[in-house]
């Protein structure tokens, strides 16, 4: 998990539930009716929206780019310069041993199709359509959290309505009223927890990890391909350079 989601949910989860045990405490806050409204209410229209197969797989992909650890750009660069230099020395099969040294099955895939004598278009074709997939995957997850996101804050409205029907039928005892508001505004409360502490900030962190993950295969995708074109090592250093801004740039060969 990086440092930013964990301060997050430090920050976000946390502090909120401190405040409510410093207030009048958790219990007032918790009413299963409202709970089924606003939980059932929402899981049921995005059942509606989207086919169960990719409705089951959002939390799949949204927890692997949580808790998957990406390799720094500058790190991918340096491996695979020093790959270059190893096939620039001792020919392409050289690298067939460097597949141990490789965690990434994208990265690995790529290596292999090279060290098999694929053709150039092949790689790049096989590898720029398993990219499209991931980032097709990648955008469908966000999307349901962010269809998620909408539709929690509508249904806990809904459910403050129906709380508020309710209470109106009670007006001939004062007494009733508070509580009965107070339940009718819970829903609205638990909408508001699942759309702004849960659903819209993983949407966001997942199109940030994708982009992240992205960059890192078009990496990958050039450095195979000028591997397999025999290109000087430090000309593959300046192509792969060129995807990261000035400050994170370095060289091997300095």
């Amino acid at each position: 998990m990086d440092i930013a989601t964990l301060v997050g949910i430090i920050l976000a989860y946390i502090l909120v539930f401190a405040a409510l045990l410093l207030g009048p405490g958790v219990g007032v806050y918790i009413d299963i009716p409202s709970v089924l409204i606003v939980i059932g209410g929402t899981a049921g229209i995005v059942l509606m929206s989207w086919p169960l197969n990719k409705v089951l797989n959002v939390m799949t992909i949204v927890m692997k780019t949580l808790l998957f650890k990406l390799d720094s750009p500058a790190d991918l660069i340096s491996k695979l310069v020093d790959f270059s230099q190893r096939a620039r020395r001792d020919g392409i099969l050289a690298l067939e041993s460097a597949e141990d040294e490789i965690n990434d099955e994208f990265l690995k895939k790529g290596i292999r199709l090279a060290v098999d004598g694929t053709e150039p278009e092949v790689i790049r074709t096989i590898l720029e359509t398993d990219l499209m997939y991931m980032q097709e995957r990648h955008k469908e997850g966000a999307a349901i959290l962010t269809s998620m996101s909408t539709f929690a804050p509508a249904m806990g409205m809904i459910g403050t309505l129906i709380g508020l029907v309710a209470m109106l039928q009670t007006m001939n005892d004062p007494s009733s009223i508070g509580p009965a508001m107070a339940v009718a505004l819970l829903t609205t409360f638990y909408g508001a927890i699942i759309a702004n502490l849960f659903a819209a900030p993983l949407a966001e962190k997942l199109k940030t990890r994708s982009s992240e993950e992205t960059m890192l295969r078009e990496i990958m995708i050039a450095g195979i391909m000028a591997i397999q074109a025999g290109d000087n090592p430090r000309i593959v250093e300046q192509k792969l350079n060129a995807y990261l801004p000035p400050k994170l740039r370095k060289s091997q060969f300095e």
